[in-house]
C-alpha cells in the first residue's frame, strides 16, 4: 500500500504517478483507505482539516506523487441570474449551513449543492430553476478553512 503523507505544490505532468477520485464527503477526512485510479491500493496519511481539492497533489513517503480528482456525484445546480439574485440564493442557502460551490456560465450563476428537497424549494421560490444532475462537487472552501474553527455560536 502507498502510504500518501504531503500535500505539494503543483508539479510537471510527468511526474504524476496516478490519480485518485474521491466524492466531497471522503475528501474531507484525513485519513482513508482507497485505491487510485489504476487500481493501486494507497491510504492517506494528513493533517486533519483541510478538504482535499480537486487538481490538488499528495506525495508518498516513497516519492510518487497523486493528483486528487473529485469524483462525478449527484447534485443539484441551481441556475440564476448573476448580481443581486444569485447574491441573495447564496445567502439564504449558506444561511442554512450547507456546502456550496458558487459558479458561473454563458448561461446564468449557479449554485451547487447536494440533494435536498427544502433546499431545493429554497432555490426555486427565489427564481433559480434546478438541474438534478451528477457532476464534480468541490465546495466553496469557506474564510476560515485553513485554520480549525469552533463554530458554535447563537442565532
Amino acid at each position: 500500500m502507498l502510504e500518501l503523507t504531503q500535500r505539494i505544490g503543483p508539479v510537471e505532468t510527468s511526474e504524476i504517478h496516478d490519480h485518485l477520485t474521491l466524492p466531497f464527503e471522503l475528501r474531507m477526512r484525513g485519513r482513508l483507505r482507497a485505491k487510485t485510479d489504476t487500481g493501486y491500493d494507497v491510504g492517506l496519511f494528513l493533517d486533519r482539516g483541510p478538504v482535499l481539492r480537486e487538481g490538488e497533489f499528495l506525495q508518498a513517503e516513497s516519492g510518487e506523487v497523486i493528483r486528487i480528482r473529485a469524483a462525478d456525484e449527484p447534485v443539484v445546480t441551481a441556475r440564476i441570474e448573476p448580481g443581486l439574485p444569485l447574491a441573495r440564493l447564496c445567502y439564504h442557502l449558506g444561511n442554512r449551513h450547507v456546502a456550496l460551490q458558487i459558479g458561473a456560465d454563458e448561461q446564468a450563476g449557479w449554485v451547487r449543492f447536494p440533494p435536498d428537497h427544502v433546499l431545493e424549494e429554497l432555490a426555486e421560490r427565489l427564481g433559480a430553476t434546478l438541474e438534478h444532475h451528477r457532476a464534480p462537487f468541490d465546495p466553496e472552501p469557506g474564510a476560515y478553512s485553513e485554520k480549525k474553527h469552533d463554530h458554535a455560536h447563537a442565532h
